[in-house]
């Protein structure tokens, strides 16, 4: 059996796991032989699994852990109800690279090159002045129309008229309610 996982990598460990679904589902028949080389073959490839046990049974589900465990050197992770997540480190993935890879300059520079501040000034000169009307900025970086269009004029407010149970007929509630 290998050195148990410290805390702080069953943490990470399980943060990764939260985004994986089941690759290994456990079903009627239990923990089989061709269900542990499934979950042997899901371990190579991806080193973090989780693993769905079809049971109901606690006990049953945390001795298929402790058992999958043993039988492929393993470390448990983590059981949350039917789900379990075991972690077997991958020595062939982690096999070095021949040559490091380059380093990345730390500040990319992003579009064009800066220009030069007497460019910069002569470009400036040839830009073209537009002044905006202060009508047109209203307080929104939302572009507007040239013409905005005009604000409704509001009067006084208007009662809603009641609901039929009241007792007054449609035409009496529009005389009683309208404006004069």
């Amino acid at each position: 059996m290998p050195a148990p996982l410290t805390s702080d990598r069953r943490s990470a460990l399980r943060a990764e796991a939260h985004k994986l679904r089941p690759v290994v589902l456990i079903g009627d028949k239990g923990l089989t032989e061709s269900v542990v080389a499934e979950i042997d073959r899901a371990l190579k490839a991806h080193e973090l699994i989780k693993i769905r046990a079809g049971t109901d049974e606690r006990e049953a589900r945390g001795a298929w852990l402790v058992e999958i465990c043993a039988k492929l050197e393993a470390h448990p992770v983590q059981q949350i109800g039917k789900v379990l997540v075991v972690y077997r480190a991958n020595p062939e993935a982690r096999k070095p690279a021949a040559t490091p890879p380059k380093a990345k300059p730390k500040g990319k520079p992003r579009g064009k090159p800066r220009a030069k501040p007497r460019e910069a000034e002569a470009r400036e000169a040839r830009r073209p002045k537009f002044k905006v009307p202060a009508e047109a900025v209203i307080g929104t970086s939302r572009r507007r129309s040239r013409t905005p269009s005009p604000r409704p004029e509001s009067g006084p407010l208007q009662r809603r008229p009641s609901t039929s149970r009241s007792g007054l007929s449609r035409s009496a509630k529009s005389k009683k309610f309208s404006r004069a």
